[in-house]
């Protein structure tokens, strides 16, 4: 597609999630990208306004720079869709079955994508004794992970080593959260894999002075997460994981950039989750991993946008 056919982007940045910090950040650097690219850009933030009120006959296209609830579970892009706008990232049902671990999960295993066993359960669903029989019947040992369902960024995600600890992780966050995924803990080398117009761009391995790689861990400099690319994995290993993260990215029918989170234990790959809507900080992952293959920033928001929904 030729930039050509559209010079107006509007970014929409910000929004209510638990991520708007995040969210604020990525939009300000795709602005300036942008920018740098010549396109005549404004921004928008749910926050403030109702996404009813964005002016179509000003803009071309929109830059979704939002993460998390509303932002990339198809609640976004249902508007998107509704106004006739084209937009950027994956569209309606890819975002919500991405953000949705369970539906995400059970794609995953139907097309043969390996991914650590799991549960779910809802709060009114919350007895001591259902929990043990789904531990048993699933197999899953501790230490285990406690994660919300369809949350971003880590967030109410919980590595819990006993069941008396797990009890008062799961009463704390069924206080925010109606639903709870129960994981089996991988252990290993932490690796995301960047997908970029259909294409693998690379594997990064994050090695994270935390317990895992949390909220703060991506996002505070405090952290010190240390970043390995490319990821420290045998050549045939490198490009399977590649191979699969293009895979999950196939399957959920995404378009434009994805990011695949793994665990690599034992000679496996297991996928936990991919991300539709990657950050764009200058602590992001994508940003840094298209930058290894010789992509600037503005050259890989440029991408993102030439694979937007606008020839639809």
């Amino acid at each position: 597609m030729s930039k050509k056919k559209f010079k107006r982007v509007l970014v929409v940045l910000g929004g209510t999630s638990g991520e708007r910090a995040v969210s604020l950040n990525s939009g300000n650097a795709c602005i300036k990208a942008l920018k740098k690219k010549k396109y005549i850009v404004s921004k928008f933030d749910p926050k403030f306004k109702n996404f009813n009120l964005i002016n179509r006959q000003k803009i071309d296209l929109i830059f979704n720079a939002l993460h998390g609830k509303d932002g990339e579970d198809g609640v976004a892009q249902s508007y998107f869709e509704y106004l006739n706008i084209p937009y950027t990232h994956s569209g309606i049902v890819s975002s919500y079955n991405a953000m949705n671990k369970i539906i995400s999960k059970q794609i995953f295993i139907d097309n043969n994508i390996l991914t650590p066993k799991f549960f779910s359960l809802q709060k009114n669903d919350n007895k001591d004794y259902k929990i043990k029989i789904l531990l048993k019947k699933n197999r899953i040992n501790f230490p285990l992970v406690i994660k919300p369902i369809n949350e971003g960024s880590s967030l109410g995600v919980k590595i819990v080593k006993s069941f008396s600890v797990l009890k008062k992780t799961i009463k704390v966050l069924f206080r925010k959260y109606n639903q709870l995924m129960f994981e089996e803990y991988i252990g290993g080398q932490e690796i995301q894999v960047a997908v970029l117009n259909k294409k693998a761009l690379g594997a990064i391995e994050l090695v994270p002075r935390r317990t895992f790689y949390d909220y703060k861990a991506k996002y505070t400099k405090k952290a010190k997460t240390k970043h390995i690319m490319p990821a420290r994995l045998k050549k045939n290993k490198y490009f399977e994981v590649l191979r699969i993260a293009k895979k999950a990215h196939k399957v959920l029918n995404c378009r434009g950039v994805s990011r695949t989170d793994f665990k690599y234990f034992k000679n496996k790959f297991y996928i936990l989750e991919l991300n539709t809507q990657p950050g764009m900080t200058n602590l992001s992952l994508v940003p840094e991993i298209a930058n290894y293959c010789g992509i600037s920033f503005p050259d890989l928001i440029e991408k993102i946008l030439l694979d937007s929904n606008i020839n639809k």
